[in-house]
């Protein structure tokens, strides 16, 4: 019989939290099925929390605690895990954190900011800096290193989702960065596409009216939950799930990447783009 992995709970506060999980439903004798039975969960669900992957749910952990008899445990510490999960990131961000990493597919749209899955240490930087630049040191790198650690979403063994990028072109083009670090976020996304983690698209600056012109949107698909919607603005996002409001989110998106350059063309954009970047020459618009 092949032996389970344990979990190491010295690990972080969600491995410590899914160790006691584990724990206490293997003393009381129940299955992930049993323990689930009653609530509105599944038990692949449940097995992501107790290996640290997935937040708690505050009427599961109540279900859990229940069931366990232990006292609103689960309960109690449910949000010191949540906190914890999101450390680095905005509160309003927690539910994007938690389903990106269960997705099928991940459709961004981004027409103001290279999305944050993408971003270098730089980039990342830089946009936080705008944001809050009252900031200390500390707490910058601490959001800069919870945003590089959402892009190990692309180096995954197993499956990764099918992520889908459409960047307005003034993001290649204009300098945001000095000429190398700009180059470098180019040849990130270059990177990630030659190694067929991403398809990214391109919208030209021409002038022209399009889809989604005023929003920042985020679309992503599931296997075992209905589809989800993210908007974002400077100091807030909005988590959409609201079936008719959805569909209504995607239809406009797919609109958006029938206006968009194809993939190749993109590709070959961002790479010419990248190097004018890095030779010190200011990018000429798409005429």
């Amino acid at each position: 019989m092949v032996r389970r992995k344990d979990i190491d709970g010295s690990v972080s506060v969600p491995t410590f939290y899914g160790k006691e999980l584990r724990w206490k439903r293997e003393a009381a004798g129940l299955s992930l099925e049993k323990l689930v039975e009653g609530s509105f969960y599944g038990k692949s669900h449940l097995s992501d929390i107790e290996r640290g992957e997935r937040r708690m749910p505050l009427e599961l952990a109540r279900h859990v605690d229940r069931v366990l008899g232990t006292d609103g445990y689960f309960e109690r510490h449910c949000e010191d895990v949540r906190r914890a999960r999101r450390a680095g990131h905005a509160e309003y961000f927690e539910k994007v954190l938690d389903a990106e990493k269960h997705a099928l597919t991940i459709e961004e749209w981004c027409p103001i900011l290279i999305p944050g899955l993408l971003q270098t240490p730089a980039y990342a930087r830089a946009v936080i800096l705008a944001g809050l630049p009252m900031s200390l040191d500390a707490e910058v790198e601490e959001k800069v290193g919870a945003r590089m650690a959402r892009a190990e979403l692309f180096e995954a063994d197993q499956r990764t989702p099918e992520y889908w990028v459409i960047l307005h072109e003034s993001l290649i083009r204009d300098p945001f960065l000095s000429g190398q670090d700009m180059a470098e976020q180019l040849d990130r996304i270059v990177e990630l596409a030659d190694r067929r983690r991403i398809t990214p698209q391109i919208v030209p600056r021409n002038g022209r009216a399009y889809p989604l012109m005023a929003a920042s949107v985020t679309g992503m698909t599931f296997s075992e939950a209905p589809p989800l919607i993210y908007t974002e603005a400077s100091y807030s996002g909005d988590t959409i799930d609201d079936p008719a409001l959805v569909q209504e989110y995607r239809k406009a998106y797919d609109r958006l990447r029938a206006v968009a350059l194809s993939p190749d063309t993109s590709l070959a954009m961002i790479k010419s783009a990248a190097e004018d970047h890095r030779n010190g020459k200011q990018p000429d618009r798409l005429e």
